[in-house]
C-alpha cells in the first residue's frame, strides 16, 4: 500500500514539473506564431475578391428585381 503512495507522490511532481515548464514556455514566446500572419496577407486578396464578387452579383441581382 505504501509503494501506491509513492508512485502518487512522484506522479503529481512530474505533472507540476511538466505544467511549469508548460508555463514557461508560453511566457518565453515558444507557442508565438510568427508564420500565420506573414501568409494571412497573402491570401486577403482572393478573400476580397470573392465578396467583391458576391457584392457584384448582390447589386446585379437587386437591379433585376427593381426592373421587375
Amino acid at each position: 500500500m505504501s509503494v501506491i503512495y509513492v508512485l502518487l507522490a512522484i506522479s503529481v511532481t512530474v505533472a507540476v514539473a511538466f505544467f511549469a515548464a508548460f508555463v514557461l514556455s508560453v511566457k518565453s514566446g515558444q507557442y508565438d506564431d510568427t508564420y500565420t500572419p506573414s501568409v494571412r496577407m497573402l491570401f486577403e486578396d482572393e478573400i476580397v475578391k470573392d465578396k467583391d464578387k458576391s457584392d457584384q452579383n448582390n447589386q446585379k441581382s437587386n437591379k433585376n428585381s427593381t426592373n421587375q
